[in-house]
């Protein structure tokens, strides 16, 4: 098989809404990620709709995904971060965090949090840790709300 090498240039991460490609998103997030499987169009568009939201894109095409559901102010959960198989290994999800981290709206908040099985050392690199005196914290939280 060949390898496909991609210049970094041809990517670009956008916050406007108007850009979600929807269709890719849902299919992600209903049927490859294991936080939000079988979860319905309707809910991914409400979500987004009341997220701050980053679409990544090779040209045209959107490739990857986040958004942080914020006050602006002291708090910002960052959720549903994902960057198609196809093009993972090319630094793109670096270059999402980064970008998220350093956005104009989303400086000085008190508290970041997200939720994460398996990228961890990514996270790290850009100060997150585990979260100090996990005790405190509470959830609710219905894994299988979506079947």
């Amino acid at each position: 098989m060949r390898e496909t090498k991609h210049d970094l240039s041809e990517f670009s991460i956008s916050t406007d809404p108007k850009k979600l490609d929807f269709k890719m998103i849902h299919d992600y997030l209903a049927n490859e990620s294991y936080w939000s499987r079988n979860i319905p169009l309707k809910v991914v568009k409400s979500a987004a709709k009341n997220s701050l939201n980053f679409g990544v894109y090779h040209l045209q095409d959107q490739i990857g995904y986040a958004r942080v559901i914020t006050d602006y102010t002291t708090v910002a959960y960052l959720g549903d971060v994902f960057i198609l198989e196809k093009y993972r290994g090319l630094g793109l999800s670096k270059l999402l965090v980064k970008f998220i981290m350093t956005h104009a709206e989303l400086q000085g908040l008190r508290r970041w949090v997200l939720l994460t099985s398996d990228a961890h050392g990514l996270y790290k690199q850009f100060g997150w840790k585990e979260i100090a005196n996990p005790e405190k914290w509470m959830e609710v939280h219905i894994p299988d709300i979506y079947k």
